[in-house]
């Protein structure tokens, strides 16, 4: 993946600070074996589709179920608002990252897995083999993202014609507006970019 960091938009001081974990769950790229591109896949889509000043907690770690689990319970301790986890959600032996991440859970959100189904599904049908959780941890967000870059990038910012019109929302939509509720910071997003959904009583814009 090329360095795209200086085409990054800046954030706006205005808005909450807030603390994200990412997770990279890969044997082989754990080990050095290849290059990681889902934590920079991750900061880059996450960096451009929010005004928050964000301080990010990345951990890249091999598909141990046990490992996996105390991760995600110690960037929940850390204060992380949200945890996003790339990689580990397929049907194969290795992949542990949902019972890794259900153990951990105070509160399942199934609308998460069953969205970014249906996204995934426009493009490929073994789609249908990923098992993708949400789940609540204290005042914290944690979702099991897919593992490809792309697939990364519109499970969470959704489907787009040629136009940039929207055709079918992605999962961050929500995400501000569950944050909100379970008393985490007030997340804003770049509408040309990612454009959140909150009901009129619950906005109340840092940046105004």
């Amino acid at each position: 993946m090329s360095d795209a960091s200086t085409q990054l938009p800046p954030p706006d001081a205005r808005c909450d600070r807030v603390k994200i974990g990412i997770v990279s769950v890969s044997d082989r790229a754990s080990s050095g074996t290849y290059e990681d591109k889902g934590l920079p896949a991750l900061r880059n889509w996450l960096t451009q589709a929010l005004y928050n000043p964000a301080d990010f907690e990345a951990r890249l770690i091999p598909d141990e179920q046990a490992l996996i689990s105390q991760t995600l319970i110690e960037l929940v301790d850390a204060g992380c608002a949200l945890v996003l986890t790339t990689g580990g959600t397929g049907p194969a032996k290795r992949d542990v990252t949902p019972e890794a991440t259900l153990a951990v859970a105070h509160k399942e959100m199934p609308g998460f897995g069953e969205q970014m189904r249906q996204l995934s599904l426009r493009f490929v049908p073994t789609a249908i083999l990923s098992r993708q959780v949400a789940v609540i941890r204290d005042s914290s967000l944690i979702i099991n993202l897919p593992g490809q870059p792309k697939s990364i990038q519109e499970t969470l910012g959704g489907l787009k014609d040629a136009q940039g019109t929207q055709l079918v929302d992605g999962i961050f939509a929500a995400v501000p507006y569950c944050i909100d509720l379970i008393g985490g910071p007030y997340l804003e997003t770049r509408d040309e970019f990612c454009k959140s959904w909150r009901p009129k009583t619950a906005i109340q814009s840092r940046r105004t």
